[in-house]
C-alpha cells in the first residue's frame, strides 16, 4: 500500500508511503488523498494531517517513472486534473489540515502541502516550487494555493525560482507555520490546537471556504490546470525530463 490512513484521538493522519521513490505520487497515493477527502468529511473529527514516512522526503512530487509516458495535453490533463481536485478536496476539508513536512517537498510535494492550512517542517526539509526547471508551471493548484497563503511578491518569487528553499527561508517567507526541531515541538503546536473547540476551527475554516467560493478558487485552479497540461505537451518539457531522468541514473 502507497499510503496509511489512521485516525486516533480525533485525528486523522494521511501517511504517504513510498520511501524508496521518495514518496512520489501515483495512482494509489491519489486514490488515498480521495479516500482521506471523503473521510474527513465523514468522521467527527478535530483536524488532519498529511505527512510521509522516513527522513528524508515528505514528497518529491510526481513519479516521473509512471508520469513521462503522457506526451500530450489530452493524456496529461486526466492525471493532473485528478489530482488537482483531490487536493481542492483537501483544502476544503472543514477542520484544519496540517501538513507535518518530514523531509524534502519539492514540484507536487509542495503543492500537497501548500494545499493544507498549517505547515510544520523539519529543519532539516527543503521546499520548493521547482516545476520550471521541467519547463512547467505547478499543476495540481498548488500555485493557486501559494498566492492566497503567502504575500503576492513572496509567492511569485517562490515560483519563478524554481529552487528548493531552506527552512529558515520559508519561515521568513510565511510559507511555514512553525519549524519543527524535535518531536516534542509538534505536540506543543497540536496542543495550542486543543485550546479550542472543534465547533470554533470549523466554524473559521467556513469562513475561509466561503471567501476561496467567493473569489472562484476552484475556477482558478482549473485554469493553472489547463496551462500545464498545454506546456507538458511541449518539447521542452519532455526534453527536461529525459535529462533529469538521466541523470538520477547515473
Amino acid at each position: 500500500m502507497a499510503y496509511t490512513i489512521e485516525t486516533q484521538n480525533g485525528i486523522v493522519t494521511f501517511t504517504i508511503d513510498r520511501p524508496h521513490i521518495r514518496n512520489a505520487v501515483n495512482e494509489q497515493v491519489m486514490e488515498g488523498l480521495e479516500e482521506l477527502a471523503i473521510r474527513a468529511r465523514e468522521q467527527d473529527i478535530r483536524f488532519v494531517i498529511i505527512t510521509a514516512t522516513g527522513e528524508q522526503a515528505f514528497c518529491s512530487g510526481g513519479d516521473l517513472s509512471v508520469f513521462h509516458e503522457l506526451k500530450t495535453e489530452q493524456q496529461a490533463w486526466p492525471m493532473l486534473n485528478r489530482m488537482g481536485q483531490a487536493l481542492y478536496r483537501i483544502k476544503t476539508i472543514p477542520v484544519p489540515v496540517i501538513a507535518l513536512i518530514n523531509g524534502t517537498a519539492v514540484g507536487g510535494g509542495c503543492e500537497i502541502a501548500t494545499a493544507c492550512d498549517y505547515r510544520l517542517v523539519r529543519s532539516h526539509a527543503k521546499c520548493g516550487f521547482i516545476q520550471g526547471t521541467l519547463a512547467i508551471t505547478s499543476g495540481w493548484g498548488g500555485g493557486t494555493y501559494l498566492f492566497e497563503a503567502i504575500k503576492h511578491d513572496a509567492a511569485l518569487k517562490m515560483l519563478s525560482d524554481s529552487r528548493a528553499y531552506s527552512s529558515a527561508e520559508l519561515l521568513e517567507n510565511g510559507w511555514a507555520s512553525a519549524i519543527i526541531e524535535e518531536d516534542g515541538d509538534i505536540g506543543r503546536f497540536l496542543a495550542s490546537m486543543d485550546r479550542v473547540l472543534p465547533s470554533v476551527h470549523r466554524a473559521y475554516k467556513a469562513m475561509a471556504v466561503r471567501k476561496w467560493q467567493e473569489t472562484n478558487l476552484k475556477q482558478r485552479v482549473d485554469e493553472e490546470i489547463r496551462e500545464c497540461a498545454r506546456l507538458w505537451a511541449e518539447e521542452a518539457h519532455h526534453l527536461a525530463v529525459d535529462g533529469f531522468l538521466n541523470k538520477n541514473k547515473k
